[in-house]
This record gives C-alpha cells, sequence and structure tokens, in this order.
C-alpha cells in the first residue's frame, strides 16, 4: 500500500510539474502507461520518463494506448528506452 501511495504522489508531482500544458487524455494515457509498466523492473522516475516520452511521440489523435501503440512503433519505443535510461 505505501508503495503505491509513493508512485501516486511521484506521479502527481511530476505530472503537476511537467505536464502543465499537456490535456486530459494525456494525463489519462501516461497514467495507464505507468500501470502497465509497473512490474517490468524499471525504476517509478524511469517509467514515468518513459511514458511521457512515448506519449510526446503519439498523434493528439491516436486512439491507441501507449502500450499498445509502442508494439507497432518499435523505433520509438527504442528512442524512448534509451532517453528514459531504461536498461
Amino acid at each position: 500500500m505505501r508503495k503505491v501511495t509513493v508512485i501516486l504522489f511521484l506521479v502527481a508531482f511530476v505530472m503537476t510539474a511537467s505536464l502543465a500544458f499537456a490535456d486530459a487524455d494525456d494525463t489519462k494515457w501516461i497514467a495507464q502507461c505507468i500501470k502497465d509498466n509497473k512490474k517490468e523492473g524499471a525504476k517509478e522516475e524511469v517509467v514515468y520518463k518513459y511514458c511521457e516520452c512515448m506519449n510526446s511521440k503519439m498523434d493528439s489523435n491516436e486512439t491507441k494506448s501507449i502500450s499498445q501503440w509502442e508494439k507497432s512503433h518499435p523505433k520509438e519505443m527504442k528512442e524512448c528506452e534509451d532517453k528514459a535510461g531504461w536498461k
């Protein structure tokens, strides 16, 4: 329970700081991406940076989630993994 609280606080803090101009859909997609990737073994900050990067590469009219979109966009996925420091 404590870990979930810490993750939610971190996400809320970072979203407030870096997504000031993002719309509600961006916030929703990034939160879902974080949830989808929480068991992948990376630190929370790395997952957030990755999800934010992937979201920024997607068209704003995209209907797929980040997790769905990344499967058909390996180049962008690799770029965001590198940018986030995902090992």
